[in-house]
């Protein structure tokens, strides 16, 4: 099947349609787990945090080893994108390729043999999505619980994107398979991923939120997406800031938290280099300017769209996958995300 690789799409960003899953962290608020299997016992390094997981695509894009990325760069955790329905209500790497016994999962097993971890990434743009084709949330929350069982998962990413996004019947199915999904899992960190206004969450973004705050998820982590604006002021760091301070806002709203609980529970997933907007460009001050913003309030998960780009274009390639369509050295984007230990 094919499997679009851009997390948006510029024409429904503005619409507001846009989201995406990735919420990584709150690993200091997990329950107690055996140390050697405890996500916030890894999470009290100074650096290579849960709070820190950029996302690798390994699909498409030419993806580098990861952990080449590891000893270049100095992170430990990864987002690894994107399980979709197999075309009923189970869970397979795009669609396609299985939990057990395939490349992913022998990457997988690279990753944790060389001290890091991983964060699985449920949904994308593209697809069939597991919310829609999976008509009840108990058997939602069994799909995603065979992909937690297979990888004996310490952290696990919505991106809920497109049709999943904007239908409410299944948001609300997300949303209640996750709370399943946090009961049966003491200490699981989960993130919901969404696109985002410069201003923070469009109506549909808060809806979903003030669902989770009705259910009663404790969620660790609502997560934006700030690119594929069309429009914005300033610079591509200073919309970044803005749209968080208008997620913080929505999620004190929500759930009636303080502000530094609020931080706490937000992140963002960047993109770097040059957007799916024309003229739209996400640089390394941009990135430098997040991680300032993620160090002063403490939140819970910095990553970015995606490992895959994190190099120049000079070997060919184009930049809505293989690279940044920037110029840039390896990883340099990478190296940044990697400095933010929660």
């Amino acid at each position: 099947m094919s499997h679009t690789p851009r997390r948006t799409v510029t024409a429904l960003a503005a619409a507001g349609v846009l989201a995406t899953t990735a919420s990584l962290a709150l690993a200091a608020q997990s329950s107690a787990a055996p140390p050697a299997q405890s996500a916030k016992d890894v999470t009290a390094k100074a650096a290579g945090t849960i709070h820190a997981a950029p996302y690798e695509y390994l699909g498409w894009g030419s993806p580098q080893k990861p952990t080449d990325v590891m000893a270049a760069t100095g992170v430990k955790w990864f987002t690894l994108a994107f399980i979709l329905s197999d075309g009923g209500c189970n869970p397979a790497w795009d669609g396609s390729r299985p939990l057990k016994g395939g490349s992913d999962e022998s990457a997988i097993k690279s990753i944790r043999g060389a001290g890091g971890d991983i964060v699985v990434s449920v949904g994308g743009w593209s697809g069939a999505k597991l919310g829609e084709k999976c008509t009840s949330a108990t058997a939602l929350a069994g799909a995603y619980q065979k992909v937690i069982d297979a990888y004996k998962l310490k952290a696990f990413d919505i991106d809920i994107e497109d049709t999943e996004f904007s239908n409410a019947t299944v948001r609300q199915r997300v949303v209640d398979a996750l709370k399943i999904v946090k009961q049966k899992n003491p200490g699981i960190v989960t993130y919901v991923t969404m696109g985002t206004t410069p201003s923070g969450p469009d109506a549909t973004g808060k809806d979903l939120i003030k669902r989770g705050a009705a259910a009663g998820l404790d969620n660790d982590a609502w997560v934006i997406m700030p690119f594929d604006f069309g429009s914005h002021s300033g610079s591509m760091g200073d919309a970044s800031v803005s749209a968080l301070e208008g997620l913080k806002s929505a999620v004190k709203s929500a759930y009636g938290y303080s502000d530094a609980d609020a931080y706490k529970r937000i992140g963002v997933s960047s993109m770097n280099g040059k957007t799916d907007v024309a003229g739209e460009t996400v640089t390394t001050n941009d990135f430098k300017k997040i991680l300032a913003y993620a160090q002063q309030h403490h939140i819970a998960r910095f990553s970015f769209w995606a490992v895959n780009r994190d190099r120049d274009c000079s070997s060919g390639g184009s930049a809505g996958d293989s690279c940044s369509g920037v110029s840039q050295a390896p990883y340099d984007f990478t190296k940044i995300v990697a400095q933010y230990g929660g």
